[in-house]
């Protein structure tokens, strides 16, 4: 796909991009990951907070119901030794796992919670400017359930420092989100095998 570009807008050569991956297709976490190891690649240190997603358990305690396993990915980030010369990666987890779906039975205020302390921390980091790349995986469906509103989305991107990317994902769209990010790709859903009653695949899907 080609992408006209008006003879007399100026060429900018670097800017920090906002960068929304939306769609009920798989891959927007996964691309986001993907960004992040190339980033980190290129120097640039890289912080991951998400959203939603369950954050392991203490002592090597048991899941509750409604949490998924820790994504992979995270757990290379966190496990592998980075040289000096690659950006670190630095990665955090706020939220309660599935809301309302899966078996979750925790209150939903605790979800909320859970959600508005990651916001708090989505706010420190992303003014702070310490990191070239952020990427705030499934924040969007924080807004989806309810958890935090499109404003809050809003109000991130716009403490966002001039040379730095933020990368922000989920399922629906937001049309002031879209009008202010920069990149947006959506990923639309063909074929799942979730819809042939094959559950997600260790080192596929997490």
């Amino acid at each position: 796909m080609s992408i006209a570009r008006a003879s007399n807008d100026p060429v900018i050569a670097k800017k920090g991009l906002v960068i929304c991956h939306i769609g009920d297709g798989k891959g927007k976490t996964t691309a986001a990951m993907g960004l992040a190891a190339r980033a980190s690649g290129a120097g640039l240190d890289v912080y991951i907070l998400q959203f939603v997603k369950a954050k392991p358990p203490k002592d090597g305690g048991k899941r509750e119901s409604g949490e998924w396993p820790l994504s992979n990915e995270i757990k290379f980030f966190d496990e592998i030794s980075i040289p000096s010369k690659l950006g670190k990666i630095e990665t955090e987890q706020v939220g309660s796992g599935f809301v309302g779906i899966l078996g979750d039975r925790k209150e939903r205020d605790l979800h909320i919670r859970e959600a508005v302390r990651g916001l708090e921390i989505a706010r420190k980091i992303v003014a702070a400017g310490e990191y070239q790349l952020i990427i705030l995986d499934e924040i969007l469906s924080a807004v989806e359930l309810s958890l935090l509103t499109e404003q809050d989305v809003l109000e991130l991107i716009s403490l966002k420092h001039a040379d730095v990317h933020l990368v922000i994902t989920g399922h629906k769209r937001y049309k002031k989100i879209i009008a202010a990010s920069d990149l947006v790709t959506e990923m639309k859903l063909i074929k799942h095998p979730y819809y042939k009653n094959v559950l997600a695949q260790k080192g596929i899907d997490y």
